[in-house]
């Protein structure tokens, strides 16, 4: 606006989706998904037929921003933000009214909206550094179709897009960490003490020593709680063979799950070290890094489905 409050030439256009961008310290994936999972975007058209962002535009997304970085969920956020048609523009003096944090939403509970991800959409979130979206949508993969199917049909062929692009270019590490970080954070909360087990003796899982890739197991813990009522331990990544050791004795678990993703971590000569106790517990591996001279006592699983079997006969 002018001194006489007259709109000046660069509002009337509107702004573009990169301006807007740099303005509000958001990434344009970002702007764009929260237009179209929440209709928060651009409400005008340029003189040449392209969506700009109004003044406007721009305050409900500076609400949404903030409410989000307050540790609203972006849904409710952006309903709170919808209720107002015209965003009236901030009040020269005294601090803005506060806004009161919607009551927690129910476990799983979505938004009606809340669209399940392709894995092209995913790899690009990712590749963005967009954490907030690749968490969301993972979230509402987990909620609509379970952890193997979310498991199988994302995580696994975005991982494999991942490797492809590092493979190609070099680079891209800080999208593999991103999008561990994030699969790591949606599985983990899963992985809890059913109401009622279905075993008295916990399955312990853990990776071989030196071993990072760790999200196989949470993977695997989070379906034996969620759909099995099976009670799990789940030691992480890197475990020294004689901190799994300690756990066996100290929990006495009727299986002990091990993996190995990387063939420098699945020398098998250490697995013979590992507490004979009384209950017996079942040895089992799962993953590509073990070599082929597996001791006769233990059992490898080559797929999730198999995994599951094994650890359910040993259950029994």
């Amino acid at each position: 606006m002018d001194e006489q409050g007259r709109a000046t030439t660069e509002e009337e256009a509107g702004y573009g989706i990169g301006a807007v961008a740099r303005r509000l310290g958001v990434p344009a994936p970002t702007l764009r998904t929260w237009n179209l999972r929440y209709g928060i975007g651009p409400s005008r058209r340029s003189p040449g037929g392209h969506r700009r962002y109004d003044a406007d535009d721009l305050r409900r997304l500076e609400e949404m921003n903030r409410l989000i970085k307050a540790g609203v969920p972006a849904a409710d956020a952006a309903r709170q933000v919808l209720r107002i048609r015209a965003v009236p523009p901030p009040a020269e003096a005294g601090p803005p009214p506060a806004v009161p944090a919607p009551a927690p939403p129910p476990a799983l509970a979505l938004p009606a909206r809340a669209e399940i991800p392709t894995v092209a959409m995913l790899a690009r979130a990712a590749i963005a550094l967009d954490s907030q979206t690749v968490s969301e949508w993972i979230g509402v993969a987990l909620s609509r179709h379970g952890v193997i199917w979310t498991w199988e049909n994302l995580v696994l062929p975005v991982f494999d897009t991942i490797c492809r692009r590092q493979a190609e270019t070099g680079a891209s590490v800080e999208v593999e960490h991103v999008f561990s970080d994030r699969v790591l954070a949606a599985l983990a909360p899963l992985v809890r003490r059913p109401a009622r087990p279905v075993n008295d003796r916990p399955v312990l899982l853990a990776c071989a020593e030196d071993e990072q890739h760790c999200l196989p197991i949470y993977a695997l813990a989070a379906v034996l709680t969620i759909d099995h009522h099976v009670e799990t331990r789940v030691l992480g990544a890197r475990t020294p063979y004689s901190a799994l050791g300690d756990a066996m004795r100290r929990l006495g678990p009727a299986v002990v799950f091990v993996w190995s993703q990387r063939p420098e971590t699945g020398d098998p000569a250490p697995l013979l070290s590992l507490p004979l106790l009384r209950p017996p517990s079942r040895l089992v591996v799962g993953g590509v890094g073990w070599r082929d001279d597996l001791p006769a006592s233990v059992t490898r699983v080559a797929s999730f489905s198999e995994a599951l079997s094994r650890i359910g006969a040993a259950l029994r």
